[in-house]
């Protein structure tokens, strides 16, 4: 009885939504993402369906919930690498904060691949998707230092969730084991739109670029769009 008494007195341990959107996109990789349930989830991270249910009602708070932990890790890396980039290009910030959400995503490719051959199929999951996509644009432009509030920001967030998509398209097929062909891309959308940007910001359009993670694509600082090739493919 005191042994019944003790256990029962124990702290509760605190829910670990990581261990279930991990669960979560394991199932994924295994079948379509219709056929998994929020039972099947909580079954394979070994939590209860109430415990579950209290925390992500559904499967797109799962995703969202993944979504948000994919942001946490990439704003972390880049405040410790933040002192080592002053006057650095803000194409080249960009770079490098997409390149680290997709090394964080690349786990996870074959079960985020089935989430959006589903997203396909639903316009009304596509939209969710979509509004926590451009959550996680805005969250990426901070990261890139570069302001993602007011009329500015909206609009660079929009460019922004554009080129994320079209490269998107690339990753999923990239098996390629430093995503070169998924650096080659969006390297070079990035410069596609650097000249209308300065337009817009009303700066001038810089020449030359910093040597970095963007040469492994196989792409010098010197080239522009041009060399680009990539066709870009349309947004998911």
């Amino acid at each position: 009885m005191a042994e019944s008494t003790s256990a029962a007195s124990e702290p509760r341990q605190p829910f670990d939504i990581e261990r279930v959107t991990d669960a979560a996109l394991r199932l994924a990789a295994l079948r379509d993402w219709e056929q998994v349930s929020l039972l099947d989830i909580a079954k394979e991270a070994d939590v209860s369906l109430v415990d579950l249910y209290k925390h992500a009602h559904t499967k797109q708070e799962i995703l969202a919930a993944f979504t948000r932990r994919v942001d946490e890790a990439v704003l972390a890396e880049r405040d410790a690498e933040a002192e080592g980039e002053l006057g650095e290009l803000a194409r080249d910030r960009l770079f490098d904060a997409l390149m680290l959400r997709f090394d964080h995503l690349q786990p996870y490719r074959d079960g985020l691949k089935s989430v959006l051959k589903t997203y396909r199929r639903d316009p009304v999951l596509a939209v969710g998707g979509l509004c926590d996509l451009r959550r996680s644009m805005a969250c990426m432009l901070e990261a890139a230092d570069l302001s993602s509030s007011g009329l500015r920001g909206r609009l660079r967030r929009d460019g922004l969730t554009g080129i994320y998509l079209a490269t998107l398209r690339v990753w999923l097929e990239d098996g390629s084991p430093d995503m070169a062909k998924t650096m080659a891309a969006l390297d070079g959308y990035l410069r596609r739109i650097e000249r209308p940007v300065s337009v817009m910001e009303g700066l001038s359009a810089p020449r030359f670029s910093r040597a970095g993670r963007g040469d492994r694509a196989g792409r010098g600082p010197e080239e522009g769009p041009e060399a680009d090739p990539v066709n870009a493919p349309p947004p998911l």
